[in-house]
């Protein structure tokens, strides 16, 4: 199998190795939880969310420049260690103090053990994800490129693939009872729609990650209470001439969306957020409003902020109106010498929406945390290496 062939070194170590000591780990988190200043808030009171979607084993491998057909090169350096983009979001709720539960499937081989075991030790309920007998778990090859600092991502999907049939009746209910969130990926799009009808029928708000169009992404899309898509894939699905025009036309096509953010990388974020109130008089164009909020945005600080706009009519040219607010995310500017690798950047910022609509924090602190968060995962090669605890002293001012 492709995991034993790894050379021992790039290995994650066992969970116990990690921590010798029972006494000396907890030594140290007394000695850093006690000189956090300010103090943490209390966790939230429900911090049950649900995944379904995507785990993998990612192999990935820096290299100093991406080579060219048919060139050799050496990687600067490499890593083992779980992906996927359920994996990663839960990975990073869980560090955040959060208690996640995860839908998936993986094979019976030495790749599928890696995955489970890695979650497990992270805190994830892997109780749900099916093993297989025989078959082949899913992996990723990932090239980091240190010039550029892209990467190429090459997947192979697991086999055989999730049906519905393989989540039983009983864990499905036992998956989602007493959560405050469901969240999907996208992927596995069958047994996600079986439980995100679940949910709903429990009035369970579910966040869906519109990474691209997928299959039946669109019936998930439909019973979401908060989306949070890639760069392109707003004006992808609607059509619209602009970022903020396709919001409007996504909270007008999606009437449960509460929300919709799209990421933009090193540009931060934009969020569209519905208004419960009716009857706002004045109405504005979503793109001048943009245009106007860029110039109060803050360029000289380097720790992401944001900026809201008040609540009006939103209007977009030939898509229509919608009432509520825009809100402008600025991410972290990482100095060239820390930036790492992006791998999971997106993953990490959906992880820490998840704890931050189990606070119960406003969009205007959900929207830095989740910047911060990715930033700092994007100082480490791979997509969980530098997820923060919730104790991280860079989160700190950003909980309060």
């Amino acid at each position: 199998m492709l995991l034993t062939s790894t050379p021992p070194a790039l290995l994650r170590p066992p969970f116990s190795s990690q921590f010798p000591s029972l006494s000396s780990f907890s030594l140290r988190c007394r000695f850093r939880m006690s000189s956090a200043a300010p103090s943490l808030p209390p966790l939230p009171d429900n911090r049950i969310v649900v995944g379904c979607g995507a785990v993998t084993l990612d192999f990935l491998a820096a290299v100093a420049t991406y080579p060219k057909p048919d060139d050799k090169t050496r990687s600067t350096s490499a890593k083992v260690q779980g992906g996927g983009n359920a994996g990663n979001a839960l990975t990073c709720a869980a560090r955040l103090g959060l208690q996640p539960r995860l839908i998936s499937k993986v094979a019976d081989d030495s790749q599928g053990k890696g995955i489970l075991e890695e979650l497990e030790a992270d805190g994830v309920d892997s109780s749900f994800i099916v093993v297989a007998e025989g078959g082949n778990s899913p992996f990723t090859y990932i090239i980091v490129d240190d010039e550029t600092k892209t990467r190429t991502c090459i997947h192979t999907p697991g086999y055989p693939p999730m049906i519905p049939d393989e989540l039983t009746e009983s864990k499905l209910l036992t998956a989602v009872d007493g959560a405050r969130l469901v969240y999907f990926d996208g992927r596995l799009h069958d047994t996600a729609l079986v439980v995100a009808q679940e949910a709903t029928r429990r009035g369970i708000p579910i966040l869906i990650d519109a990474e691209r169009k997928r299959e039946g992404l669109d019936d998930l899309l439909s019973l979401s209470s908060y989306a949070i898509c890639s760069a392109k894939f707003p004006q992808s699905w609607t059509g619209a001439p602009s970022v903020t025009s396709a919001l409007v036309s996504m909270l007008i096509k999606l009437p449960n969306l509460k929300f919709v953010v799209v990421t933009l990388g090193e540009d931060g974020c934009i969020m569209l957020e519905r208004s419960n109130e009716n009857g706002f008089s004045e109405e504005v164009d979503v793109d001048d409003l943009l245009i106007s909020m860029k110039h109060k945005s803050d360029s000289n600080t380097t720790l992401p902020t944001c900026v809201a706009s008040k609540e009006v009519k939103l209007h977009a040219k030939g898509i229509g109106t919608v009432q509520g607010r825009l809100l402008l995310g600025t991410a972290e500017k990482i100095p060239p010498s820390e930036l790492v690798d992006t791998t999971g950047a997106g993953d990490s910022f959906i992880g820490a929406v998840l704890y931050a609509l189990c606070a119960n924090m406003p969009p205007e602190k959900m929207l830095p945390l989740a910047s911060q968060v990715a930033g700092i995962n994007c100082r480490a090669l791979g997509a969980r290496t530098g997820l923060p605890q919730r104790t991280d002293r860079r989160l700190t001012s950003f909980l309060v």
